[in-house]
């Protein structure tokens, strides 16, 4: 059985972490009656002796004696972090595996990635390294962060460099949440284009989600509710949303939280749990892929009443499919029936049957504009176990050319600071960091956009052969 270690970085990275864990948690335990560590809990968490001296020794079978998340929290501000240690996961993280600072990186991504990374890295590559020991096949690192902020952006990045320098066969999945226009950190386009040099540098596969889009579903579950047009009632404890305590409020970004910690119960679900037809997470990567630098995948999810408190009658099979290519159930403003597939996956949980996995491929294929040379380029799995409440559920990652329109939309935001020089004094005056770092960042985004330029423009044009070998005679 192989096993992944989640790294969350920032305020953003750690909130999100802590729904996860939590949802994770409830998951296992709707299985897992009897209290039994199996394979399934291993994949993400230790099971540790609390009567051991040291490091707390790891026990491979029997009964659950303590469990600790397989994770390494960071911020370079307390709060988020011990928010996690006084709540309800406390005995979930281990108090070795947190590095924490007082001061922040002040929403300066120069701050986070080149004045605390190299305060903190030899802190950083030990904690990883012991999280690593920990693990018998370690498979992925997860990567959570926020673009917009110092240090999500700035050292969440950072710890992605490490990543690959420490651990260069283990693949890197990073989950990168991206700043809305409105929102309230004005160098979040400086942040977002730094740290997206990066991430197409070191990251095999991420994840962007949109603040926005999190927003437009929240806003469109609360008003269904309201209106009344889900037809059900709103839940006093539930399984999704609610911490578990009924005394507990939830907090504004709680629900989009919620969201992004869903698409990872569902990404890992295949690590986590039997199924006919699982799906390796790095199966991902080399199915979805085919490209080093287009390794930037859109999200869906279905049913998206999963992340709300109210009680929904399950969604017919058929139109969980339709949905899942629906932009109004995408993670990020784009709708890529309109844009070019590279490739597709479908993760399904839940009691389907391949037959109707490829009845509804074969079903919606006309309407979806594949790439000419992988007209066939669909991976899928299926999970046995579904999402707590739920009969089934559905995931879909799409290699798709609209995530184009998410970087011209960041570069445009980028250019109205950086042509008139705009706070740029605030970065210049970090040790470490030059103008330079700014026009090779935007650069990188430049041709990471006429990449997906160039496909599209191919795709459209005549169908051309490839040139072939000539051999000399």
């Amino acid at each position: 059985m192989t096993q992944s270690v989640v790294v969350q970085v920032g305020q953003c990275g750690n909130q999100i972490g802590c729904r996860f864990w939590d949802l994770a948690l409830r998951e296992h335990a709707a299985v897992n009656k009897k209290g039994i560590y199996d394979e399934a809990l291993c994949s993400f968490f230790r099971n540790v002796d609390p009567r051991s001296d040291g490091d707390g020794a790891d026990i491979s079978r029997g009964k659950i004696c303590s469990l600790k998340a397989r994770a390494l929290l960071i911020d370079m501000e307390e709060g988020a972090v011990n928010e996690i240690l006084q709540g309800p996961l406390r005995d979930v993280f281990d108090s070795k595996q947190l590095i924490t600072d007082v001061s922040g990186s002040g929403n300066n991504w120069a701050v986070g990635h080149k004045v605390y990374g190299s305060q903190y890295r030899e802190r950083i590559v030990e904690k990883l390294r012991k999280t690593a020991e920990h693990c018998d096949c370690l498979q992925c690192f997860f990567v959570i962060h926020s673009m917009g902020g110092g240090t999500g952006s700035g050292l969440g990045t950072f710890v992605l460099n490490v990543l690959e320098e420490e651990f260069p066969e283990v693949y890197r999945f990073v989950t990168s949440v991206y700043p809305s226009r409105e929102d309230d950190v004005i160098t979040s386009p400086y942040n977002s284009v730094l740290a997206m040099k990066e991430l197409s540098e070191h990251a095999d596969c991420v994840l962007p989600i949109e603040n926005e889009s999190l927003f437009d579903i929240v806003s469109k579950i609360d008003q269904m509710t309201k209106c009344g047009k889900l037809g059900s009632s709103v839940k006093q404890a539930s399984l999704v949303t609610s911490s578990g305590m009924k005394t507990t409020k939830e907090k504004p970004f709680d629900a989009m939280n919620n969201i992004v910690a869903n698409l990872l119960l569902n990404l890992t679900s295949s690590a986590r749990f039997e199924g006919s037809l699982n799906m390796d997470l790095n199966e991902i990567t080399m199915n979805l892929v085919p490209f080093p630098r287009l390794h930037y995948l859109v999200s869906s999810l279905t049913p998206l009443y999963t992340l709300a408190d109210v009680n929904v009658p399950s969604r017919r099979l058929d139109q969980m499919f339709s949905d899942a290519f629906s932009k109004d159930h995408q993670l990020i403003r784009a709708d890529p029936k309109h844009c070019l597939y590279l490739a597709c996956a479908l993760l399904v949980r839940g009691n389907v049957h391949v037959s109707d996995l490829r009845r509804n491929i074969e079903r919606l294929k006309p309407a979806l504009n594949f790439v000419s040379w992988n007209q066939e380029g669909w991976k899928t799995g299926l999970c046995s176990v579904p999402p707590v409440g739920h009969s089934h559920s559905l995931l879909a990652l799409a290699n798709n050319s609209c995530v184009k329109s998410t970087f011209l939309e960041l570069k445009e935001r980028f250019m109205k600071l950086y042509k008139k020089k705009a706070h740029l004094h605030h970065y210049l005056h970090t040790d470490g960091m030059e103008q330079s770092c700014f026009s090779e960042a935007l650069s990188s985004l430049s041709d990471l956009i006429q990449d997906y330029n160039q496909l599209d423009v191919m795709n459209c044009g005549p169908a051309v052969d490839p040139p072939r070998l000539k051999i000399a005679m």
